[in-house]
């Protein structure tokens, strides 16, 4: 299958997913969204037994392409719900595809792109990446990917961050436990080379079983959680502050906030 946003190379049992619109800092939108589901599922089904999510140019991914944002205020409710489940389809794939996935983190990777890379199983980093749950700033909720992030922090942390908005290096997501190694940029390359030959001489049937078993124990508190998500998702965008924050992002100014919420 062809991609316009992403390139999909396999190199023996490895295939590599590459967020590829490096002009807009692989700022995902709609159509790279659709593309990473199929993506995925076509891994689901194919022979490789590793799959690595990369972006190119100088970011891995910058979150949501703000430009697309700009225009949601004024699409229908049904609109609106189906790109919140789009978003919840895509993360929901990542996490439970049925093969081990690695994240290589070289640069930017904020908001829903820090989403992306740490619901993979094993996050790389080098020291220059940077990650943010900054949808706060634009006047929207970090609403799905703050399921997957209390799951994997616990409810105290998620809360500061999500919270904050603030940006943080990659040596405090290693702390924090979403990024699982930093790695000299020069070495990137070979270390992740490296990991997907360990996991690929493992057993397939039993990475595949680990992983749908993990799924399966977090499965009904995480239905929840993005039921719940998808809900405040949908709602955020309809508000006075998410048009304004948009707006003052584009418009590169400061917000000007409502005074009620």
């Amino acid at each position: 299958m062809s991609y316009r946003t992403i390139l999909v190379a396999d190199r023996g049992n490895i295939r590599t997913i590459t967020l590829n619109r490096p002009e807009r800092r692989n700022a995902m939108t709609p159509e790279m969204q659709m593309e990473l589901i199929s993506s995925m599922e076509e891994a689901a089904l194919s022979s490789c037994r590793v799959v690595v999510l990369q972006g190119a140019g100088e970011a891995f991914c910058s979150g949501l392409d703000l430009t697309a944002l700009h225009a949601m205020h004024r699409k229908s409710q049904a609109d609106i719900q189906t790109d919140a489940e789009r978003v919840a389809h895509l993360f929901r794939t990542l996490y439970e595809l049925p093969r081990p996935t690695i994240a290589a983190v070289h640069g930017a990777a904020i908001a829903g792109g820090t989403g992306l890379a740490t619901i993979c199983d094993i996050t790389l980093a080098t020291p220059a990446a940077k990650f943010g749950y900054t949808e706060a700033r634009i006047g929207f909720v970090p609403a799905i990917v703050s399921a997957y992030l209390a799951l994997q922090l616990g409810d105290k942390r998620s809360r500061e961050l999500l919270l904050t908005a603030r940006l943080f290096g990659a040596e405090e997501a290693h702390r924090l436990g979403l990024v699982n190694e930093i790695v000299a940029p020069e070495q990137l390359p070979l270390r992740l080379q490296a990991l997907a030959e360990s996991l690929v001489a493992n057993s397939p049937a039993s990475l595949a079983s680990t992983k749908r078993l993990m799924a399966a124990q977090n499965k009904p508190w995480l239905d929840a959680a993005i039921a719940e998500a998808m809900v405040a998702n949908a709602q955020s965008r309809q508000t006075a502050d998410f048009r304004e924050g948009v707006a003052a992002f584009l418009e590169k100014r400061k917000p000007s906030w409502a005074l009620k919420d």
